[in-house]
């Protein structure tokens, strides 16, 4: 690997040392923090206009298979009952 590096120029990236695992785990949740302070938060509007949008659709494909399974499995049905399988 570091031939590939060596040929790219690219540098590894660098890995924060020092501290136990505490001191990290204490600077991983101050990241978080920091990131979740930047999130762009949904409207409650957004929220409630997605969630009926992914339930409508859900309907809509749930709808969709059945009828095609119905279908199917009338054709199925009649080929065994035709043909006597």
């Amino acid at each position: 690997m570091r031939e590939v590096m060596a040929e790219t120029n690219e540098k590894a990236p660098e890995r924060v040392t020092g501290g136990g695992w505490i001191d990290r785990a204490r600077r991983f949740l101050s990241e978080v923090r920091n990131e979740m302070g930047r999130v762009s938060w949904p409207s409650r509007r957004e929220v409630w206009a997605t969630t009926i949008v992914v339930i409508l659709t859900s309907a809509v494909f749930g709808l969709y298979l059945f009828l095609v399974d119905l279908g199917l499995s009338a054709a199925i049905g009649w080929v065994f009952r035709k043909f006597g399988a």
